[in-house]
């Protein structure tokens, strides 16, 4: 369909001498006023000439590890938004149990000649992993960017959440509302994240809660990620008398509610529970969960930035940028229960709040 001038003009609401102006690709016309015009041809339908329609600047791979946990799909919508911004087209590429591996993606993007590649949580979060892959690709070479992990002696930019700073804020929130037997619950050792956040949580039970180094071991449970493994882990911690948990997701944290009502206690009156992402809808669970929120749109905006200089021959610095998680207090935490009140404990047993109650955020 041929675009009418008067019809562009009347939807921008400029003059037809400035819509020719702009169609004709000339100078003199201010860059809102310009967007103006073009965001007028996409509103009435006018297929945009061909020296005004903006060129993909090339692929750009986005590796990540699953979707089941909604921070991945997070992370992957802020960069997918940010790299179009920047005239990338992202290629997206999700992990499954026995599906195609990070080394087999790596390899079709290669194939298709990506400009750069952006992991999360990849094998460079996985101290036990071979890193000489990441060294192979800069060789190339190709900029990479990698999201939560760190890789000593590999060259790229690295953008982390402090997952230290994360488990000493939760271990104070817990500790100001009166709670000194506190667990932690993450997953496996060997992933940078974990090994963090267990560091943050030795040092804010010892310095917060009084708690001595030979005591700490009994208090922590290493377990899969996901719900499941939070609860498994949430009941053993529930049989050594804790009164609050520390979680390395949110998906832990859940599980670990679950654990708790399973055992006949509530949620946060016997038990509290702080979580650790805050992913999409945690402020709508029962209870809505107190969790640690990693600043996603920052750490991913972060990320392609670096990946876009290094794209364009500007050197992003090769170090790790970490950003400050922000604790979002909600209804899972609340002061601890009087001593001997705790069923897990031996305490006086009391039925726990029917279902149809939620502790309000």
């Amino acid at each position: 369909m041929r675009a009418r001038l008067s019809d562009i003009a009347q939807q921008a609401e400029v003059s037809e001498a400035t819509v020719s102006r702009v169609l004709n690709d000339r100078p003199g016309v201010a860059p809102e006023t310009r967007q103006a015009v073009l965001t007028a041809l996409d509103v009435l339908g006018y297929e945009r000439p061909a020296r005004l329609r903006k060129r993909s600047a090339g692929l750009v791979g986005l590796v990540v590890p699953e979707l089941d946990n909604p921070i991945f799909p997070m992370f992957a919508q802020v960069i997918e938004s940010t790299l179009a911004q920047s005239g990338f087209t992202p290629v997206l590429c999700t992990q499954t149990p026995g599906g195609v591996t990070e080394d087999e993606y790596v390899e079709m993007l290669l194939d298709r000649q990506v400009s750069g590649i952006v992991f999360v949580s990849g094998l460079h979060a996985d101290t036990a992993a071979n890193h000489d892959r990441y060294r192979a690709l800069i060789a190339r070479p190709l900029p990479v960017v990698m999201i939560n992990g760190y890789v000593p002696n590999v060259a790229a930019p690295f953008v982390s959440c402090d997952d230290g700073e994360a488990a000493e804020l939760a271990v104070a929130h817990l500790v100001a509302l009166g709670h000194r037997r506190i667990g932690l619950i993450t997953g496996p050792d060997r992933f940078v994240p974990v090994q963090r956040k267990v560091a943050g949580w030795r040092a804010a039970m010892t310095r917060l809660a009084g708690a001595a180094e030979q005591d700490l071991t009994e208090l922590a449970e290493l377990s899969l990620f996901g719900v499941e493994g939070g609860e498994a882990a949430a009941g053993r911690l529930i049989e050594r008398g804790v009164t609050g948990v520390v979680c390395g997701s949110d998906l832990m944290a859940l599980g670990a509610i679950r654990a708790a009502r399973q055992r006949g206690m509530s949620v946060p009156q016997d038990l509290s529970v702080v979580g650790y992402d805050d992913s999409p809808l945690m402020a709508f669970t029962d209870p809505p969960l107190t969790t640690m929120r990693q600043p996603v749109a920052a750490m991913a905006v972060a990320a392609v930035r670096a990946l876009v200089d290094e794209i364009n021959g500007h050197a992003a610095p090769h170090s790790e940028y970490q950003f400050r998680p922000e604790l979002v207090v909600r209804g899972s935490t609340a002061v601890v229960r009087p001593a001997g009140a705790n069923p897990a404990r031996g305490g006086t047993r009391h039925r726990p709040a029917p279902p149809a109650l939620a502790v309000p955020a």
